[in-house]
Order: C-alpha cells, then sequence, then structure tokens
C-alpha cells in the first residue's frame, strides 16, 4: 500500500487522546491512553503496525471520489466516498463523556472511537479491516467473538472490544475482516473501546447515540467561545484544533498528536512531539485568550505553575509530560521502519534536559499578560515561581544554551535566548509591586540593560546587514522576527526593518515560507505567521494580507496544518497537527485585526 501523504489525514479528538484518520478511511494513529502514551494503531510509521480501515471495496479505483469535512465547531469528522454503485458517508470520532457540555469536554472521556457508516445512494459493498496492535505495533493480540456479536482483543496491557449495531463481527486470527453492504437509508455503527487489562474495563457505547452527544458536546463548547477578528472561517477551525489537542484533565497542550513524523523525507529530524513545550507558552496562550477561552488560558497558566514546582539551580525544563512529567528521556523503537521509511522512530524527548534561557521568558511573559486576572498580590507560589525564575535568569543568561531549535550539537549564544531573558527581567522589573520584599528591581532592571545592550552589539553583523542566530555568526535565523513581536526593539527600527528585508531576501521562497535558517530543507510555518506579524508592524498591511492568505492555503482539506511545507511540492512534512502552526494563524490574524495588539 503506498504511504498517504501527511495532508491525507484527518484529526479526531476526545481531549484525552487524538487519532489520524487516512481520506481511504484508515485510522493509521491513536493512543487511546492519553496522547502521549502508548499506540494500538501506529501504521502511519510502519506498515505492519496496525490500522482499523472502513471503505468501500475498491477506494481509490476508478470512479471513486473521496469528499471530507468536519461538522462546523468539532473535531467530528464526516468522509463521503462516491463510487459508481452509489455513495455512502462515514463519520468519525472520538467519543465526549455522555452528557459532558462546555469545559467538561474531555474530563472524563470514556476512549471509545465511534464509527458510523450510513448509505446516501445505491447500494455499495464496504469493507472493515481491523488489525490492532497494542504497543505501537509491538503486541498481536488475542481475538475472541463474544455472544453480542462483539471481538474482544487482548494483548499486555491492552483490553479491546469492537462492536456494532449491524451484524455480528467474525474474528480471524489476528484480524477481523468483514464486508457488508450499505443501501441508501441504511446506517452501520461500530465502537472500539479501549481497557486496561489490570483497571477500568472497556465501555461499551452505543455507536449513534454516542456520535450524536459528541457533536452536541462539541457545538457546546465552541458556543461558549467568541472570536471578534478578522478571518473567523480559518481562526476558528484553528481554535478547535488547539482544544483538540488539549489534554483536559491537566490543561495541557500537546504540541502535536504524533511522533517522528519526518521533518525531511529520508532525514533524522524526527521527533517526538506529544509533549507541552513551555518554550511555546506566550505564544499559546495568546492564541487561547484571541480565540479560544480565556478558561483555558488560566488552566493552562496552572498547569504550568504545578508542573515547575519550587525553583532551584538547574535550568527548568522546556518540555513536560501532559500530567507534568519531567524525565522523558528518549529511545527509538527499531521494529519501526518510520514514515516512507524515514527513521528512526523515537519515543520520548531528550530536549527536556536541554539548557534553554528561553523558558522564564515565555512563562514571565504569560504572568505579566494574566496580570490583571492574577490580582495585585500574587500567591504564595505564584510568588515564589516569579522570583525563581527572575533570579534563574539573572545568574545565567550569559552562559550558552541548545537555543529555540532545540539543536543537539554545541551549545551557543543564541540570539532568540538572549532576547528573552531581557523579557523576563523586564517583565519581572514591571511586575515588582505584586512580589513581595525580595523583589529588586533596581539589579533586575540593571541586568535587563546589560543584556540589551549585549545583544545590540552582539547580536548584529555589520557584514550581513541583520541580527543573526547566535553572536559572532553570519548565520541567518528566522527566529530573529519575534523581536518585534516581544517588544524587543520596533519593527519599523532600522536595524530591525532591515534583518526582516533580509530575511524575506536569503530566507523566503517566492510565495513567502520562511525557513528558519539557510540549510533548512522546508519551509516552517510559524516563522512565515511571525512575517505576518511583522509587515503588519511596519505599516505594510496589504502585503501582510496577502502572505497570510498564502499561507493559510498551506493547510490540507479540512483545515489542518503539519509543521513544515516541502519547498519544491508544497507537501506537508513533520508532526501533525501542529499547535504552532494554529497558534501562528491565530496571532497573525489577530495582528491584522489590531495592529497594537498584545
Amino acid at each position: 500500500m503506498e504511504q498517504p501523504a501527511i495532508s491525507d489525514y484527518g484529526f479526531l479528538s476526545d481531549c484525552r487522546s487524538g487519532a489520524l484518520v487516512s481520506r481511504d478511511g484508515s485510522i493509521d494513529w491513536w493512543c487511546p491512553d492519553r496522547f502521549d502514551g502508548s499506540a494500538i494503531f501506529a501504521r502511519v510509521l510502519g506498515p505492519q503496525a496496525g490500522h482499523f480501515r472502513l471503505a468501500p471495496v475498491g477506494a481509490g479505483g476508478p470512479g471513486h471520489r473521496v469528499e471530507r469535512s468536519y461538522h462546523p465547531d468539532t473535531l467530528v469528522l464526516r468522509t463521503v466516498h462516491h463510487t459508481p454503485d452509489g455513495s455512502v458517508a462515514v463519520t468519525d470520532a472520538l467519543a465526549a463523556e455522555i452528557g459532558a457540555r462546555a469545559h467538561q469536554l474531555g474530563m472524563d472521556s470514556p476512549a471509545v472511537l465511534i464509527r458510523v457508516v450510513e448509505g446516501l445512494s445505491g447500494r455499495v459493498r464496504m469493507a472493515l479491516d481491523y488489525v490492532p496492535r497494542p504497543a505501537h505495533g509491538l503486541l498481536t493480540p488475542y481475538l475472541h467473538e463474544q455472544p453480542d456479536g462483539s471481538v474482544l482483543a487482548t494483548a499486555g496491557a491492552v483490553v479491546l472490544v469492537l462492536g456494532t449495531n449491524g451484524p455480528p463481527l467474525e474474528a480471524g486470527r489476528d484480524r477481523v475482516y468483514q464486508e457488508f453492504e450499505v443501501s441508501g437509508g441504511q446506517v452501520v455503527g461500530f465502537d472500539l473501546a479501549y481497557g486496561e487489562a489490570y483497571g477500568k474495563p472497556p465501555v461499551r457505547l452505543d455507536p449513534l447515540t454516542t456520535l450524536a452527544e459528541t457533536i452536541q458536546a462539541w457545538e457546546a463548547y465552541r458556543e461558549t467561545h467568541q472570536y471578534p477578528g478578522r478571518y473567523p472561517e480559518l481562526v476558528r477551525p484553528s481554535a478547535t484544533v488547539l482544544t483538540g489537542l488539549t489534554y483536559a484533565r491537566s490543561g495541557a497542550i500537546a504540541a502535536a498528536a504524533t511522533t517522528s513524523l519526518p521533518e525531511q523525507l529520508g532525514g533524522e529530524r524526527n521527533y517526538d512531539y506529544r509533549y507541552s513545550w513551555l518554550r511555546d507558552f506566550s505564544m499559546t496562550l495568546r492564541a487561547l485568550w484571541v480565540a479560544a477561552c480565556p478558561h483555558e488560558a488560566s488552566r493552562l497558566f496552572a498547569w504550568v505553575t504545578r508542573s515547575i514546582g519550587r525553583i532551584g539551580d538547574k535550568p527548568v525544563p522546556v518540555v513536560f509530560g501532559l500530567e507534568g512529567e519531567r524525565d522523558l528521556t528518549e529511545h527509538d523503537c527499531p521494529h519501526l521502519v518510520g514514515y516512507a521509511g524515514t527513521g528512526p522512530v523515537r519515543i520520548g524527548n531528550d530536549a527536556w534536559c536541554q539548557r534553554q534561557l528561553d523558558v522564564p521568558g515565555e512563562i514571565m511573559t504569560s504572568v505579566w499578560r494574566l496580570r490583571d486576572y492574577l490580582g495585585n498580590s500574587f500567591d504564595g507560589e505564584l510568588r515564589e515561581m516569579v522570583l525563581g525564575l527572575t533570579e534563574q535568569v539573572a545568574s545565567t543568561w550569559h552562559l550558552p544554551d541548545r537555543g529555540m531549535w532545540e539543536t543537539r550539537d554545541e551549545e551557543r549564544h543564541y540570539l532568540s535566548s538572549k532576547v528573552n531573558c531581557w523579557v523576563a527581567l523586564d517583565r519581572a522589573v514591571k511586575l515588582a509591586d505584586r512580589l513581595g520584599d525580595r523583589a529588586d528591581p533596581r539589579r533586575w532592571a540593571a541586568i535587563r540593560d546589560e543584556i540589551r545592550e549585549t545583544v545590540l552589539r552582539d547580536g548584529w553583523n555589520d557584514r550581513i546587514g541583520a541580527f543573526t542566530g547566535a553572536f559572532g555568526s553570519t548565520e541567518l535565523d528566522a527566529s530573529a522576527l519575534f523581536l518585534p513581536v516581544v517588544h524587543f526593539l520596533p519593527a519599523g527600527e532600522p536595524r530591525m526593518r532591515a534583518t526582516i528585508a533580509v530575511i524575506e531576501r536569503d530566507l523566503s521562497t517566492e510565495d513567502g515560507l520562511i525557513r528558519r535558517w539557510n540549510t533548512d530543507p522546508a519551509g516552517f510555518l510559524l516563522c512565515s505567521f511571525w512575517l505576518v506579524e511583522c509587515l503588519v508592524m511596519t505599516g505594510e498591511q496589504q502585503r501582510a494580507e496577502e502572505l497570510f492568505e498564502r499561507m493559510a492555503g498551506y493547510a490540507n482539506d479540512v483545515g489542518l496544518f503539519s509543521e513544515q511545507i516541502d519547498l519544491t511540492t508544497g507537501a506537508q512534512l513533520g508532526n501533525t497537527p501542529q499547535a504552532l502552526s494554529h497558534i501562528g494563524l491565530i496571532n497573525a490574524a489577530w495582528r491584522l485585526t489590531d495592529p497594537s495588539a498584545f
């Protein structure tokens, strides 16, 4: 079977876990317990690693055409197959808990996949191919037919039950393959329930009732969130994706639903993005505040303060597990060949133990943004966190680190890291009256000003005519585009305007895709949306609008972005759906709405 393009996948979520479903009706990725858990379907990373396909017999042949869309303001996906014999719709969803409304969505998700087949016209022969492979494809379960027509699968720590309201299912040795016909007006539903071998058993749900409940739960959630700005037809779906990437129990947002989808076919930059990055924190908070919900922003902030704990001498990690786990030690999965044969497949992410000096600035920016909601006098834990972060920056800003892009070679003095150290101290000075007797704004201001002078002196390269990625370097880095966004320099300041122009000239493709650096093999969507913001702030509104609309055009047919875009083909690359890409779109749309925002 030819590997589907990354853009061929739709995204399902129950705000506990995420699944990918291809245009041809195959669930090729699902970690039912939680986003960063173990997959029972992982065919996206290896052909033998499990899938659940539900599509017309002969799909993909002559006369077969596919249309798909989300039910508005939901992550319930409806795929319509038009065949020579008729048309049929397959609606897929990860079930919401019965009765969940508004912010209850995802708090107690039952871990059930719902698939409903509806005959629209004619008579279509369907094929169901269910091949569970728990533990990222390491396990082949035993299958047992049950008296109620369902099939029980058991292997390792996993118990699965596949049920239906149609004819009884028949188990083969290691899969269920079954064909059935659907006529116009006929509806057949399937429910796949996950449980633990030594814990909670699977929860069987009626597929038709549960599908209706899940749609209502998403619609009720979105009704409580209004976006008043420009491009609502783009922003609202992106906000829904961010909600779908939220692990509701803690409020953390996964950077993506997948691991190891490559930034370059045949390359080695294949990382696990199913965790929550503090480096993305202020950007994420901006997007939630604008387009999703202040409640979500507040829960994300509470998760961060709890995850960090009391701050000591060691750097605050850039990334945590979704319930605040700190040790995310990385390992390879040699039994998986990787997407399109591009390995290695990695579980875990060793960025957790890197020194990244930009993290405190991200958090302090968010504290500043939420200051009116946090009160005039911070409580004990919040005060300790702010003081701890500030003093850590004051004592470590001069050290090298791994930088925003988490390089795995030598540490350097990265421009973006130094600027975020300036941000941390600048916000601390402004918050000093809320931090009690231990606040030292005069000393913090002096260090802040020293950092600024250092950045302006050592970060600028006269020969290049721009701020470069690291002190003393001649290499451009698109992360310089966020300097105006964090108010380090106005976008119209001569050196900043020159930097924007050089990045556009040397790191941009003809249609405006921005690479992170000269040798970056693909366009990075977030950086392109940063350029949109910079153009707005330099007064180039029309150019900004044109660039924004071109970048929005790289979404797939159901509005999803991955991380990067192939410079030659325009194909999506990297883990998907990628939170940062959707965050970039939301923040750029709001900048186009209100140029003085943030």
